[in-house]
């Protein structure tokens, strides 16, 4: 199990085999998924304060580099709790004008993750 501790001091942990929205979502947490977790629409944001992983999914290099993101966020959609991290929630329901953070993504990352060491 992974500790993830948010920036705010609170904790809870993931599966290996848990994307990091998901884990996130099941605790309580507020973040947006406005596009189910498939890395397209970039409201799972997280920034990395501490733990970031080395690899991410082809799909978050390309969303992120078409965002202009590369570098200040990570999509929480395309990252496996396989480590111990902390977190800053960037984009939340709370601080959003939406009616709802989103459907719930599915268990596994999608689409089918093409892993690549981050740039």
């Amino acid at each position: 199990m992974a500790i993830i501790t948010l920036k705010d001091g609170r904790t809870l942990e993931g599966r290996a085999d848990q994307r990091l929205v998901l884990a996130l979502k099941d605790a309580g947490i507020d973040i947006l998924h406005r596009c189910g977790g498939n890395a397209r629409c970039t409201t799972c944001r997280v920034s990395f304060l501490e733990g970031e992983p080395e690899r991410m999914t082809a799909a978050e290099l390309e969303r992120l580099q078409a965002r202009d993101l590369l570098g200040q966020a990570r999509l929480s959609c395309q990252i496996l709790c396989e480590r111990d991290m902390k977190i800053e929630v960037l984009q939340t329901l709370a601080n959003s004008d939406l009616d709802d953070p989103g459907p719930r993504p599915a268990d596994e990352i999608t689409p089918t993750p093409v892993w690549v060491s981050k740039p």
